[in-house]
């Protein structure tokens, strides 16, 4: 099954396809800016994210891409150290970036030394720094442009660190903010907020399991007039892409 409309396109896939269909995705939109800006700019989030993405560790994706030129990004992240099993960043880093040769220096993650505000702050700070020496394209909004946004949902219908009737979601000015109430544990995280989601140019939401099912059929049937999930409000400038096993799509 696959759906397109404007710039959203959905597709349904068995649980094991996903990777595969995610890996090609990736690499293309890697090539593309590689050869388009001499640079990468991807976010990431936690999850089942990171296992999809190891399938770009294996042949015929692995010696192709230019590591070299990437540039990681958290989505958001939990404020604990980086060793601490909660941590993003390890996640990402033990079953993924440790294994790939990408600088390290190319490898953003948030200070976990800082308050959640010290650490939103500080992260803000050097997107923007990256945004003014061209490393991160710049929004025609102002907003930071990354490549490709890669991102999982809840089964609430949260992206990121963006939950449903939560103040953050309406956030229209900072591009990291934090929260220190977060429905679910750990409390205290950092966050993009939409206005940066929305600039980017791609972005993926990779969704499975049948506890989603209900969340993936609100956000892409639901009512225009009912009040929209978090994962609804995802709208990048150039193309979202929806990857759904066959549990996630069971209600549409």
């Amino acid at each position: 099954m696959a759906e397109t409309k404007n710039n959203v396109v959905v597709e349904v896939f068995d649980k094991e396809e996903i990777a595969v269909s995610l890996a090609e995705y990736v690499a293309k939109i890697s090539n593309k800016f590689t050869k388009e800006r001499g640079a990468f700019t991807v976010t990431l989030s936690g999850g089942s994210l990171i296992t999809h993405l190891r399938k770009l560790l294996e042949a015929p994706y692995f010696d192709t891409l230019e590591w070299s030129k990437w540039h990681v990004f958290w989505l958001d992240e939990r404020v604990v150290p980086k060793t601490h099993d909660d941590s993003n960043y390890k996640l990402a880093y033990d079953g993924f970036l440790s294994k790939v040769p990408i600088p390290p220096g190319n490898v953003y993650a948030i200070n976990d030394t800082l308050s959640a505000e010290g650490a939103a702050d500080d992260y803000e700070t050097r997107i923007r720094h990256l945004v003014k020496n061209n490393v991160i394209a710049s929004s025609s909004n102002g907003f930071p442009k990354f490549d490709l946004q890669l991102l999982g949902m809840g089964p609430d219908g949260h992206v990121a660190s963006l939950f449903p009737g939560h103040s953050l979601v309406n956030e229209d000015k900072k591009w990291v903010a934090f929260i220190k109430d977060s429905p679910k544990p750990p409390p205290e995280r950092i966050t993009l907020t939409f206005p940066v989601i929305n600039s980017s140019a791609y972005a993926v939401l990779v969704v499975t399991g049948a506890g989603k099912a209900d969340a993936v059929h609100s956000a892409l049937r639901g009512s225009e007039t009912s009040e929209k999930l978090p994962v609804a409000l995802v709208s990048p400038e150039d193309e979202l892409k929806w990857f759904l096993d066959k549990a996630a799509a069971s209600k549409l």
